[in-house]
């Protein structure tokens, strides 16, 4: 391996574990390639930093991060949980079901893990605690929900996955659907056996049709945008980048015009930080794709690609070691870190194993979700702790069986293509 490429992975490591936040650290490391390689130009890194950001389909994160603040301050929240309520909040066991449910529902708008434990979480966990659910066990519940906010699309996490593996964008947001309702129907299941085992207080309350529709007539608005964003995008009336200004539109329209729940000065907040946001993740996407240039231009992934083939005798072996490896990842490394270092690493050599890119691509950024919940370094997991002010080592341990539940599935959804492609392969 050539000299300048041991530097610069070694900047990158060090400069990581000395906590260096990932995009200065994938930027330290460039640095460090072109002081020492001779043959690399500075005019080639701006040229493909440049490229990086010329992209049409990179439009579509600014757009679904303004989608996801407005419906996340435009009164979504409130009532996707009171629907939620009125389906599953009868059941044993039934706050904790009411939310991972919403949790599913906000992914569905949200695109974001983060902002999913922190919108439903911080309405459910004082509601589990009033009713009597130990602290630990009803953070637990939040952070594992928001997992699901960058699997079920519109996921951002999938956006930039797509363009960094010249993945299609499209099909990858259709291969969340079904395996994100699989693993929402599971977490649920495992939530109720708790419940039963624990004998945790059920709601007074039994199912109500009146309330039922009362909450829906409420939420329907809310309900109907990942209807809208989904549809458009199967029918093939807009793209995906497209469906993300749509997306825009429609949560002003909901939020303003409907539910009267933004102000003026609510919405300049909103685009203030969504244009932060924007601003952050473009610096880390445009680093990390000269990044992935230079891994590229060093034959890194040919090495790893020789690797895995000496140690994976089959796609089955390959896909069992991408298990292993991304839930050590996720333990100890950030979601962005990893979708942009291992992203385009990992993704040729699944196609060199004959695996789907969408299946792959799927498994991938499903492992990483789970990857937030699980201890010591999960973002969702200090999401919720910090909202219910207890201990990471005690959340953690209660956590640890939804974890499971999400392995089980990730496992399942290894080994079964069809539920990552099927949404899919209806589309041109």
């Amino acid at each position: 391996m050539d000299l300048a490429a041991i530097f610069m992975l070694l900047t990158l490591v060090i400069m990581m574990v000395i906590g260096m936040p990932i995009t200065w650290s994938l930027g330290g490391a460039i640095i460090m390639a072109l002081m020492i390689d001779q043959d690399l130009s500075l005019a080639l890194i701006t040229q493909k930093m440049f490229s990086g950001c010329d992209n049409f389909s990179m439009l579509a994160l600014p757009a679904f991060f303004l989608a996801g603040d407005i419906m996340a301050k435009g009164g979504l929240s409130r009532r996707l949980v009171a629907f939620a309520d009125t389906l599953v909040g009868w059941i044993s066991g039934g706050i904790s079901l009411v939310s991972i449910v919403a949790c599913t529902f906000f992914a569905a708008i949200s695109g974001s893990s983060v902002a999913t434990t922190a919108a439903i979480g911080g309405l459910m966990y004082p509601e589990m605690v009033k009713r009597g659910y130990p602290k630990d066990y009803s953070a637990a519940v939040q952070a594992i929900g928001g997992t699901l906010g960058i699997v079920i699309p519109p996921s951002t996490v999938f956006v930039i996955y797509g363009n960094i593996t010249n993945t299609s964008v499209a099909k990858l947001l259709m291969a969340g659907v079904i395996p994100g309702v699989i693993c929402g129907i599971a977490l649920c299941v495992w939530a109720y056996i708790k419940a039963r085992r624990e004998n945790f207080p059920r709601s007074a309350e039994g199912f109500s049709f009146m309330r039922f529709l009362k909450s829906f007539k409420s939420a329907v608005w809310a309900l109907l945008m990942p209807i809208v964003i989904l549809g458009g995008i199967y029918a093939g009336i807009f793209t995906p980048t497209e469906s993300a200004v749509v997306a825009v539109f429609y949560g002003f329209f909901v939020c303003l015009g409907i539910y009267r729940e933004l102000s003026g000065k609510d919405t300049w907040e909103i685009i203030c930080q969504s244009s932060i946001t924007t601003a952050n993740i473009m610096f880390l996407v445009v680093t990390a794709q000269m990044f992935g240039y230079l891994l590229t231009y060093y034959r890194i992934p040919i090495y790893v690609t020789e690797a895995f083939m000496a140690i994976a005798s089959s796609p089955a072996v390959f896909m069992m070691l991408i298990v292993v490896l991304l839930t050590i990842c996720g333990m100890f490394i950030e979601v962005g870190a990893t979708n942009l270092i291992l992203g385009p690493i990992l993704a040729p050599i699944a196609i060199q194993f004959g695996i789907d890119p969408v299946h792959f691509g799927l498994v991938f950024v499903f492992l990483l979700a789970m990857g937030q919940a699980t201890p010591p370094f999960g973002t969702t997991l200090f999401v919720a702790c910090g909202i219910s002010k207890e201990p990471v080592a005690r959340v953690s341990r209660m956590i640890l069986p939804f974890v499971i539940v999400e392995l089980l599935c990730a496992i399942l959804f290894a080994y079964v293509p069809s539920l990552s492609t099927f949404l899919g392969e209806f589309m041109s």
